[in-house]
């Protein structure tokens, strides 16, 4: 009899770094078995803001911002991956300092903005966006729209993101290429993500 050892794992599809596909906030949009490995190589683009968040942990990155980083680097590629660095990754694995939880229970912590999102999406066409935070929303963009008003977005778009995102300190702001892998599991509104940057 052959000896070997087979197991069974159980994860939630977002936790940790993962991708989020549109299904997860869009009622009907595409899931997992809608994309490929056509969707798994990207040129990235690091947009560094940690200076920024240093100042305010409830920073926003504005489409200035962008332009900004262009105006060093060149233009976002078509169907580019747009990495927001905030190296707030360095808090994992400590839940509450990710959440930046206040006395008052409170989120507080940096992202997107809907300035930014709609300059690299419709200004430029990139195909995918992600962040260290575990949301899309910077914390006092979420409050004030009352929604995830920026994860919402991205998804109805039919684009994909990954959120909690690591290393992004050690990748060139400019020239890389990114690689995300996901299971190939059907029907999942995200899934837990390896992903890797070869850069020179």
């Amino acid at each position: 009899m052959l000896e070997c050892l087979i197991q069974t794992f159980k994860f939630p599809g977002q936790f940790g770094t993962h991708v989020d596909f549109p299904g997860h906030f869009v009622k009907d949009a595409p899931l997992s078995e809608a994309y490929g490995t056509e969707n798994m190589a990207f040129p990235l683009c690091v947009i560094d803001i940690t200076d920024k968040v240093a100042a305010d942990p409830h920073y926003a990155v504005t489409a200035q911002d962008i332009r900004d980083y262009e105006a060093k680097y060149g233009d976002i590629p078509d169907g580019a991956f747009v990495a927001l660095r905030t190296d707030w990754s360095k808090r994992w694995p400590d839940m509450d300092a990710l959440s930046g939880t206040a006395e008052d229970g409170s989120e507080n912590f940096p992202g997107w903005s809907l300035d930014a999102l709609r300059y690299i999406y419709e200004t430029r066409s990139a195909a995918a966006n992600g962040h260290e935070a575990l949301d899309t929303d910077a914390s006092a963009e979420a409050a004030k729209a009352g929604d995830l008003a920026c994860e919402r977005y991205v998804l109805s778009k039919g684009k994909l993101q990954i959120e909690v995102l690591c290393n992004l300190d050690k990748v060139a702001p400019a020239g890389a290429l990114l690689f995300a892998a996901w299971p190939r599991i059907e029907g999942a509104t995200g899934l837990p993500a390896r992903v890797w940057a070869v850069t020179e």
